[in-house]
Protein backbone atom coordinates (compact mmCIF):
# COMPACT_ATOMS: atom_id res chain seq x y z
CA UNK A 1 0.00 0.00 0.00
CA UNK A 2 2.87 2.37 0.86
CA UNK A 3 4.42 2.04 -2.61
CA UNK A 4 1.05 2.38 -4.37
CA UNK A 5 0.29 5.63 -2.51
CA UNK A 6 3.83 6.92 -3.05
CA UNK A 7 3.60 6.15 -6.77
CA UNK A 8 0.28 8.01 -7.12
CA UNK A 9 1.66 11.00 -5.21
CA UNK A 10 4.82 10.97 -7.29
CA UNK A 11 2.77 11.24 -10.51
CA UNK A 12 0.69 14.03 -8.95
CA UNK A 13 3.88 15.94 -8.10
CA UNK A 14 4.67 16.41 -11.80
CA UNK A 15 1.64 18.64 -12.24
CA UNK A 16 2.64 22.31 -12.65
CA UNK A 17 2.06 24.41 -9.56
CA UNK A 18 -0.64 26.52 -11.21
CA UNK A 19 -2.77 23.38 -11.64
CA UNK A 20 -1.97 22.19 -8.12
CA UNK A 21 -3.18 25.55 -6.78
CA UNK A 22 -6.46 25.24 -8.68
CA UNK A 23 -6.93 21.84 -7.04
CA UNK A 24 -6.06 23.43 -3.69
CA UNK A 25 -8.72 26.12 -4.30
CA UNK A 26 -11.32 23.43 -4.91
CA UNK A 27 -10.38 21.41 -1.79
CA UNK A 28 -10.30 24.53 0.40
CA UNK A 29 -13.77 25.49 -0.91
CA UNK A 30 -15.06 22.03 0.11
CA UNK A 31 -13.42 22.26 3.55
CA UNK A 32 -14.74 25.76 4.17
CA UNK A 33 -18.22 25.94 2.67
CA UNK A 34 -19.36 22.31 2.57
CA UNK A 35 -17.63 20.49 5.42
CA UNK A 36 -16.89 23.42 7.72
CA UNK A 37 -13.70 21.64 8.77
CA UNK A 38 -12.94 22.58 12.41
CA UNK A 39 -14.65 25.94 11.82
CA UNK A 40 -15.79 26.21 15.45
CA UNK A 41 -12.20 25.70 16.64
CA UNK A 42 -10.95 28.27 14.15
CA UNK A 43 -13.46 30.89 15.26
CA UNK A 44 -12.88 30.14 18.96
CA UNK A 45 -9.10 30.52 18.59
CA UNK A 46 -9.35 33.72 16.54
CA UNK A 47 -11.83 35.23 19.01
CA UNK A 48 -9.39 34.58 21.87
CA UNK A 49 -6.38 35.89 19.94
CA UNK A 50 -8.08 38.89 18.33
CA UNK A 51 -11.05 40.02 20.42
CA UNK A 52 -10.83 43.42 18.73
CA UNK A 53 -11.53 42.00 15.25
CA UNK A 54 -15.03 41.99 13.79
CA UNK A 55 -16.80 38.82 12.65
CA UNK A 56 -16.15 39.85 9.04
CA UNK A 57 -12.40 40.25 9.69
CA UNK A 58 -12.17 36.85 11.39
CA UNK A 59 -14.06 35.18 8.55
CA UNK A 60 -11.60 36.73 6.07
CA UNK A 61 -8.71 35.17 8.02
CA UNK A 62 -10.50 31.81 8.05
CA UNK A 63 -11.01 31.88 4.27
CA UNK A 64 -7.31 32.55 3.74
CA UNK A 65 -6.41 29.93 6.33
CA UNK A 66 -8.21 27.17 4.41
CA UNK A 67 -6.31 28.06 1.23
CA UNK A 68 -2.96 28.12 3.03
CA UNK A 69 -3.83 24.86 4.82
CA UNK A 70 -4.54 22.95 1.60
CA UNK A 71 -1.62 24.63 -0.21
CA UNK A 72 0.74 23.30 2.46
CA UNK A 73 -0.17 19.66 2.00
CA UNK A 74 -0.30 19.76 -1.80
CA UNK A 75 3.02 21.64 -1.88
CA UNK A 76 4.44 18.84 0.29
CA UNK A 77 3.57 16.35 -2.47
CA UNK A 78 5.27 18.62 -5.01
CA UNK A 79 8.51 18.06 -3.06
CA UNK A 80 8.76 14.64 -4.72
CA UNK A 81 9.75 16.23 -8.03
CA UNK A 82 10.41 19.96 -7.55
CA UNK A 83 13.94 21.01 -8.46
CA UNK A 84 16.37 22.43 -5.91
CA UNK A 85 16.73 25.51 -8.13
CA UNK A 86 12.99 26.16 -8.02
CA UNK A 87 12.85 25.71 -4.26
CA UNK A 88 15.72 28.16 -3.77
CA UNK A 89 13.90 30.69 -5.91
CA UNK A 90 10.68 30.29 -3.94
CA UNK A 91 12.10 30.29 -0.39
CA UNK A 92 14.40 33.04 0.87
CA UNK A 93 16.82 31.84 3.54
CA UNK A 94 20.09 33.22 4.90
CA UNK A 95 22.00 30.51 6.83
CA UNK A 96 24.73 32.85 8.14
CA UNK A 97 23.49 32.83 11.78
CA UNK A 98 23.65 29.03 11.84
CA UNK A 99 27.01 28.87 10.07
CA UNK A 100 28.54 31.25 12.63
CA UNK A 101 27.19 29.13 15.47
CA UNK A 102 28.52 25.97 13.83
CA UNK A 103 32.03 27.40 13.78
CA UNK A 104 31.91 27.83 17.57
CA UNK A 105 31.78 24.04 17.87
CA UNK A 106 28.40 24.08 19.62
CA UNK A 107 25.12 22.54 18.62
CA UNK A 108 22.04 24.70 18.02
CA UNK A 109 18.36 24.48 18.83
CA UNK A 110 15.65 26.19 16.75
CA UNK A 111 12.22 27.04 18.14
CA UNK A 112 9.54 27.67 15.51
CA UNK A 113 5.73 27.68 15.46
CA UNK A 114 3.01 26.05 13.40
CA UNK A 115 3.37 28.44 10.46
CA UNK A 116 2.89 27.37 6.84
CA UNK A 117 4.75 25.92 5.02
CA UNK A 118 6.99 23.96 7.36
CA UNK A 119 7.32 21.09 4.82
CA UNK A 120 9.05 23.24 2.20
CA UNK A 121 11.10 25.00 4.88
CA UNK A 122 12.50 21.71 6.20
CA UNK A 123 13.75 20.71 2.77
CA UNK A 124 15.15 24.14 1.92
CA UNK A 125 17.01 24.53 5.22
CA UNK A 126 18.53 21.04 5.23
CA UNK A 127 20.36 21.78 1.97
CA UNK A 128 22.00 24.94 3.30
CA UNK A 129 23.29 24.01 6.74
CA UNK A 130 26.74 22.93 7.86
CA UNK A 131 25.00 21.19 10.76
CA UNK A 132 23.34 17.77 10.51
CA UNK A 133 19.66 18.79 10.55
CA UNK A 134 17.37 17.03 13.04
CA UNK A 135 13.66 17.82 13.14
CA UNK A 136 11.23 16.65 15.81
CA UNK A 137 7.81 15.46 14.62
CA UNK A 138 4.64 13.87 15.98
CA UNK A 139 4.17 10.47 14.28
CA UNK A 140 0.91 10.09 12.33
CA UNK A 141 -1.38 7.35 13.68
CA UNK A 142 -1.86 5.86 10.20
CA UNK A 143 1.43 4.01 9.64
CA UNK A 144 1.26 4.20 5.83
CA UNK A 145 0.75 7.99 5.84
CA UNK A 146 3.41 8.36 8.53
CA UNK A 147 5.90 6.52 6.34
CA UNK A 148 4.95 8.61 3.28
CA UNK A 149 5.39 11.95 5.07
CA UNK A 150 8.61 10.76 6.71
CA UNK A 151 9.91 10.00 3.21
CA UNK A 152 9.00 13.52 2.00
CA UNK A 153 10.85 15.07 4.89
CA UNK A 154 13.98 12.90 4.92
CA UNK A 155 14.74 12.56 1.23
CA UNK A 156 16.94 15.70 1.13
CA UNK A 157 18.95 15.13 4.29
CA UNK A 158 16.66 15.93 7.21
CA UNK A 159 16.63 13.36 10.03
CA UNK A 160 13.19 13.08 11.61
CA UNK A 161 13.05 12.29 15.33
CA UNK A 162 9.76 11.11 16.89
CA UNK A 163 8.65 13.33 19.78
CA UNK A 164 7.25 10.19 21.42
CA UNK A 165 10.76 8.71 21.90
CA UNK A 166 13.12 11.67 22.00
CA UNK A 167 15.42 10.24 24.67
CA UNK A 168 16.40 7.24 22.54
CA UNK A 169 16.26 9.14 19.24
CA UNK A 170 18.90 11.63 20.45
CA UNK A 171 21.37 8.99 21.68
CA UNK A 172 23.39 8.78 18.41
CA UNK A 173 23.99 12.58 18.53
CA UNK A 174 25.10 12.94 22.18
CA UNK A 175 28.72 13.68 21.23
CA UNK A 176 28.13 15.36 17.87
CA UNK A 177 27.22 18.82 16.65
CA UNK A 178 23.67 19.09 15.42
CA UNK A 179 20.86 21.53 14.73
CA UNK A 180 17.63 20.45 16.42
CA UNK A 181 14.44 22.01 15.02
CA UNK A 182 11.42 22.05 17.32
CA UNK A 183 7.87 23.25 16.72
CA UNK A 184 7.69 24.55 20.28
CA UNK A 185 3.99 25.44 20.41
CA UNK A 186 2.81 21.83 20.63
CA UNK A 187 0.07 21.18 23.16
CA UNK A 188 1.48 19.31 26.19
CA UNK A 189 -0.01 15.94 26.89
CA UNK A 190 0.01 16.67 30.62
CA UNK A 191 -0.77 20.31 31.52
CA UNK A 192 0.55 19.77 35.05
CA UNK A 193 4.01 19.19 33.57
CA UNK A 194 4.11 22.35 31.46
CA UNK A 195 5.02 26.01 31.72
CA UNK A 196 1.92 28.21 31.88
CA UNK A 197 2.37 31.53 30.06
CA UNK A 198 -0.11 34.18 28.99
CA UNK A 199 -0.50 33.66 25.25
CA UNK A 200 -2.73 36.35 23.70
CA UNK A 201 -3.65 37.25 27.29
CA UNK A 202 -4.94 33.74 28.08
CA UNK A 203 -3.06 31.35 30.41
CA UNK A 204 -1.76 28.61 28.10
CA UNK A 205 0.47 25.56 28.71
CA UNK A 206 3.69 25.16 26.73
CA UNK A 207 5.85 22.04 26.65
CA UNK A 208 8.90 22.24 28.92
CA UNK A 209 11.20 20.02 26.83
CA UNK A 210 12.63 22.66 24.45
CA UNK A 211 13.74 24.97 27.26
CA UNK A 212 14.91 22.16 29.55
CA UNK A 213 17.12 20.63 26.86
CA UNK A 214 18.60 24.00 25.89
CA UNK A 215 19.36 24.98 29.49
CA UNK A 216 20.68 21.56 30.54
CA UNK A 217 23.11 21.34 27.59
CA UNK A 218 23.66 25.13 27.31
CA UNK A 219 22.84 24.96 23.58
CA UNK A 220 22.41 28.29 21.71
CA UNK A 221 18.75 28.87 20.78
CA UNK A 222 17.46 30.53 17.63
CA UNK A 223 13.84 31.57 17.05
CA UNK A 224 12.49 31.16 13.51
CA UNK A 225 9.49 32.50 11.63
CA UNK A 226 8.06 31.73 8.18
CA UNK A 227 6.09 34.32 6.24
CA UNK A 228 4.26 34.03 2.92
CA UNK A 229 4.56 37.16 0.73
CA UNK A 230 2.60 35.47 -2.07
CA UNK A 231 1.37 32.05 -3.08
CA UNK A 232 4.16 29.52 -3.50
CA UNK A 233 6.79 31.83 -1.98
CA UNK A 234 8.11 31.93 1.58
CA UNK A 235 10.62 33.88 3.66
CA UNK A 236 12.51 32.33 6.56
CA UNK A 237 13.67 34.79 9.21
CA UNK A 238 15.74 33.85 12.25
CA UNK A 239 16.70 35.57 15.48
CA UNK A 240 19.37 34.51 17.97
CA UNK A 241 17.49 34.17 21.25
CA UNK A 242 20.31 33.10 23.58
CA UNK A 243 23.92 31.98 23.33
CA UNK A 244 23.90 30.60 26.88
CA UNK A 245 20.42 29.42 27.99
CA UNK A 246 21.96 27.86 31.11
CA UNK A 247 22.46 31.39 32.45
CA UNK A 248 18.76 32.25 32.09
CA UNK A 249 16.15 31.89 34.80
CA UNK A 250 13.72 29.02 34.54
CA UNK A 251 10.85 29.90 32.22
CA UNK A 252 12.54 32.96 30.73
CA UNK A 253 13.35 31.30 27.41
CA UNK A 254 9.79 29.98 27.05
CA UNK A 255 8.37 33.40 27.86
CA UNK A 256 10.57 35.04 25.21
CA UNK A 257 9.48 32.41 22.69
CA UNK A 258 5.77 32.99 23.42
CA UNK A 259 6.13 36.75 22.96
CA UNK A 260 8.02 36.14 19.70
CA UNK A 261 5.31 33.74 18.52
CA UNK A 262 2.59 36.30 19.23
CA UNK A 263 4.47 38.86 17.15
CA UNK A 264 4.83 36.38 14.28
CA UNK A 265 1.12 35.50 14.34
CA UNK A 266 -0.07 39.10 14.48
CA UNK A 267 1.93 39.97 11.36
CA UNK A 268 0.25 37.30 9.22
CA UNK A 269 -2.47 35.40 11.11
CA UNK A 270 -3.73 33.51 8.06
CA UNK A 271 -0.56 31.36 7.88
CA UNK A 272 -0.84 30.01 11.44
CA UNK A 273 -2.40 26.58 12.15
CA UNK A 274 -5.58 27.79 13.84
CA UNK A 275 -7.20 24.35 13.53
CA UNK A 276 -4.76 23.26 16.24
CA UNK A 277 -6.77 23.66 19.48
CA UNK A 278 -4.22 25.76 21.37
CA UNK A 279 -6.56 26.56 24.28
CA UNK A 280 -7.87 23.09 25.09
CA UNK A 281 -6.59 23.23 28.69
CA UNK A 282 -7.86 25.50 31.48
CA UNK A 283 -5.61 26.93 34.19
CA UNK A 284 -6.10 25.36 37.65
CA UNK A 285 -4.91 26.28 41.13
CA UNK A 286 -2.54 23.30 41.21
CA UNK A 287 -0.62 24.73 38.21
CA UNK A 288 0.24 27.90 40.14
CA UNK A 289 3.90 26.90 40.55
CA UNK A 290 4.20 26.45 36.78
CA UNK A 291 3.09 29.98 35.92
CA UNK A 292 5.69 32.17 34.20
CA UNK A 293 4.89 35.82 34.75
CA UNK A 294 6.15 38.68 32.57
CA UNK A 295 7.34 40.50 35.65
CA UNK A 296 10.07 39.24 37.94
CA UNK A 297 12.15 37.53 35.21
Amino acid sequence: MYYIILGILYLFSFLPLWIIYRISDFISFILHYMLGYRRKVLMKNLTIAFPEKTEKEKMAIIRKFYTNFTDTFLEAIKLLSISEKSLRKRIQFDPSVFNELYRTGKSCQVHAGHNFNWEWVNVRVAKELLYPYLAVYIPIANKVLDKVFKYFRERTGTTMLPATDMKNAMLPYRHKQYLLALVADQNPGDPSRAYWVKFFDRWTPFVMGPEKNARFNDIPVVFARFSKPKRGHYIIEVKLASLHPAEMKEGELTLQYVRYLEEVIRKQPEVYLWSHNRWKWEIKDEYESRKIEDTGI
